[in-house]
């Protein structure tokens, strides 16, 4: 009961802002020229502009996923696409408010800079070690396959068509291409706040050690930037370094299980790889860094015992219903067209 409570809560966090970065991702797709999305995002330097976007951008780690594959299919490249990736959900001006409210200036500051690093690590590496990058390698997947959405494959003229062409392709197309992965983040991430104990990083509290398990549990995670803070500042009162904190706040936003799978599929397996390993490695180090500037300089934090809340009122479970309708709706739609092809065989 305790597993189906979390994903429910956890489900219904995310809804509100799924279902706004779909909408933005139509809005990307719709309404901004291909080519300026080429231009901006389409080259090497790209990198460092992505991350210099999604970093302010306040988008969670589930919005960011519809969004980012928005830019993607708009002509972004594949460098640029993992940037914007990981500078999105692991900061934000919602996010560094909080943490200045409930861990002092330092955090504050040193949370945005660790996140654009990272992202710009994940940016080059991609761009240097992954494979060639070809935009076109994802048009088939952005082709309709109903025929309800294949009016987005004409360009619509009007200001009409063009909204309705946005909510066709955020809350159709692009929903059915990651809504399973999705449910499978949701679904681990309830499994580990189910199964991991309260107390278990306290017996980790120091150096290397406590930053590697909590990479290893925020991995499967599926928590934004603003709801990471609070945790962070609980795990601080329970014994781990500041450095520790920063990792938790840097690697659970951006590695959870539906993100990972998104990258695998638009990016693909090496570039999945490259991704983790820069995440992780830049995160380790940033919060290396943190703790020896906070023992060099005798820096003591200003933690405030905050409270982030369920995030479960009406505008919440409304939100919530509304997505869970959307995908009941697209699941019967690409499950009764099979179902009548076996029956007829």
């Amino acid at each position: 009961m305790d597993l189906f409570s979390n994903f429910v809560l956890l489900f219904t966090e995310s809804a509100p802002f799924l279902l706004l970065g779909m909408f933005i991702a139509g809005v990307i797709n719709h309404w901004i020229p291909r080519a300026w999305v080429q231009k901006t995002l389409g080259g090497n330097s790209s990198i460092v502009t992505a991350a210099l976007i999604g970093a302010p951008l306040p988008l969670c780690s589930c919005s960011v996923i519809p969004v980012a594959i928005g830019i993607r299919r708009s002509g972004a490249s594949k460098a640029s696409t993992a940037s914007f990736l990981v500078a999105t959900p692991e900061t934000g001006v919602d996010s560094i408010g909080i943490t200045y409210a409930l861990m002092g200036p330092i955090m504050a500051i040193a949370r945005p800079i660790a996140a654009i690093a990272s992202a710009l690590v994940a940016g080059f590496f991609v761009l240097w070690f992954g494979r060639q990058d070809n935009v076109l390698e994802n048009e088939p997947q952005a082709k309709p396959t109903s025929s309800c959405c294949q009016k987005t494959s004409v360009a619509p003229s009007t200001i009409f068509e063009k909204t309705k062409a946005v909510f066709i392709f955020g809350y159709g197309q692009l929903l059915r291409d990651f809504m399973l992965w999705f449910l499978v983040g949701i679904f681990f991430a309830a499994l580990v706040t189910t199964l991991v104990p309260e107390g278990f990083l306290t017996q980790y509290a120091q150096g290397i050690w406590a930053m590697l398990v909590v990479v290893l549990i925020s991995i499967p995670m599926y928590v934004c930037a603003t709801a990471s803070t609070p945790i962070a500042v609980g795990l601080l009162l329970s014994g781990i370094t500041p450095g520790a904190a920063l990792v938790f706040m840097l690697t659970g936003p951006a590695t959870n299980i539906a993100t990972l799978m998104v990258i695998k599929n638009e990016l693909g397996k090496r570039e999945l790889g490259l991704y983790l390993f820069a995440i992780i490695s830049s995160a380790l180090i940033a919060g290396l860094i943190l703790d020896v500037l906070f023992e060099q300089f005798d820096w003591q934090m200003q933690i405030s015992q905050g409270e982030h809340s369920d995030m479960v009122g009406v505008l919440y479970q409304g939100c919530a219903l509304v997505l869970a309708g959307l995908i009941v709706y697209q699941l019967q739609k690409m499950l009764i067209p099979k179902f009548f092809k076996t029956s007829s065989v």
